[in-house]
């Protein structure tokens, strides 16, 4: 029987969780106490959700591309033959 050939392998899916579970740590540092009418939080402002949370999120983002992009070197001496 013939292995199907198909256009992702075990590594690019498991790539590309990582990369979604990035992506969600990221969007969770954004999180916090959001400010009311009444009282102003400066947490807003902190470092974590202002510099870390979005570099976390972009590195997410960046692994997903990757893990699309991905090829095995296996495939790519097949391709050649």
């Amino acid at each position: 029987m013939d292995k199907k050939k198909f256009a992702f392998t075990k590594t690019n899916y498991i790539l590309t969780a990582v990369g979604m579970a990035i992506i969600i740590i990221g969007l969770l540092l954004m999180t916090g106490p959001n400010c009311t009418s009444q009282v102003f939080e400066t947490d807003i402002f902190s470092v974590r959700r202002i510099k870390v949370a979005p570099v976390v999120t972009l590195i997410g983002f960046i692994t997903i591309i990757v893990a699309i992009a991905y090829k095995p070197k296996n495939e790519l001496d097949e391709n050649k033959e």
